[in-house]
């Protein structure tokens, strides 16, 4: 027979059982609390620092808008550097034999996911690894390069950010020709290591030939700008447009470029803003905001989702920015309409 004096009255058994279950949760949640959560490691492979001071892991602390759009991307999902995210850096310079070797090294890394920028970047990190998921930005084409299977269902392990130079190159064409509408050719400046006849082909040929415009393509060979801007300005040209070139759009070469651009009076259009805010003419560029998508991507690969089943994303918003000053050295009175047009007039 139980001992009356250990027994529980029914109407406060529930309560007595319900404040030893609240307590076991809250010393369950303290010890958990406790214990270090999980930090995840993401691996980077990009072309450049752009100059700026970088961390232990040899990251930028602040970076360019592109860096701190990826950043910003990443904490709207909850992963903040020094508490739940680890970065490993690595700049490949716009070499693809150091891109290799750094490729590898990070995937040596076991990291979470890789971070690759640019297409050598991802051509790299692809190479390196084929189970370590990969998230790609600042890319163009990656169908036609092999990077993805397409763009809806990139398969394997990649996917992630792309631009649209369909749409990009022939609208910066477009805006070269309504700086000088009685110029018939444009001079098209790429590296030598760039396709840049393929690239005309692919992208601009349609609509140059709508617009009445003949591309004279120059090539730049081991980075000597003065004989490519030399060759130009022998050959008479008037008006420049500059390939999407990733390793171009780091600060010293910027400023190089827009110089040479402005040295031999040539209004010049580019992929990137920066080489507006160093003395060109024009860009036309994606909005800087796509990169915070990056996170998206992130997070989904980290907490489950396959690479090959998320598909890659083209951007929607691009933005025309114009140097007015530039306008008036080179003694160029910019359209009205392109005016209204700007997302942005430098003066």
């Amino acid at each position: 027979m139980p001992d009356p004096k250990c027994e529980i009255p029914m109407k406060h058994g529930t309560a007595a059982l319900s404040i030893i279950l609240g307590l076991s949760i809250l010393l369950q949640a303290a010890a958990e609390a406790q214990q270090p959560g999980k930090v995840y490691r993401i691996g980077i492979l990009g072309i450049s620092t752009f100059g700026f001071e970088t961390d232990a892991h040899q990251c930028p602390v602040k970076g360019n808008p592109n860096w701190q759009g990826t950043i910003a991307g990443l904490e709207d999902h909850g992963y903040i550097r020094g508490r739940n995210l680890a970065l490993e850096c690595r700049w490949t310079e716009g070499l693809a034999e150091r891109g290799a070797r750094l490729a590898v090294e990070l995937a040596d890394l076991k990291p979470d996911l890789l971070l690759a920028i640019g297409t050598l970047q991802v051509q790299a990190a692809k190479k390196a690894t084929g189970s370590i998921p990969i998230v790609m930005s600042d890319v163009i084409d990656p169908v036609g390069r092999g990077l993805v299977a397409s763009l809806a269902r990139p398969g394997a392990n990649v996917t992630g950010l792309t631009d649209t130079p369909a749409e990009m190159e022939g609208k910066r064409l477009q805006f070269l020709r309504e700086i000088a509408p009685d110029v018939s050719r444009v001079a098209v400046m790429g590296p030598a290591e760039t396709p840049a006849h393929t690239w005309i082909q692919r992208y601009l040929s349609p609509v140059s030939d709508s617009l009445g415009l003949s591309l004279e393509c120059y090539e730049v060979k081991e980075s000597r700008f003065e004989d490519t801007f030399a060759a130009m300005a022998a050959a008479g040209e008037k008006l420049l447009f500059v390939l999407p070139t990733p390793h171009w759009n780091t600060v010293d070469l910027t400023q190089k470029i827009a110089g040479l651009a402005l040295q031999k009076r040539l209004p010049s259009i580019y992929q990137d803003r920066r080489h507006v805010e160093a003395g060109g003419l024009m860009a036309y560029h994606a909005d800087v905001a796509i990169r915070r998508r990056v996170g998206v991507y992130v997070d989904k690969i980290l907490k489950g989702a396959s690479p090959g089943d998320l598909p890659v994303e083209q951007p929607t918003k691009f933005n025309l920015v114009i140097n007015r000053r530039t306008a008036t050295a080179l003694g160029l009175t910019i359209p009205q309409s392109l005016l209204v047009m700007a997302d942005e007039v430098l003066d």
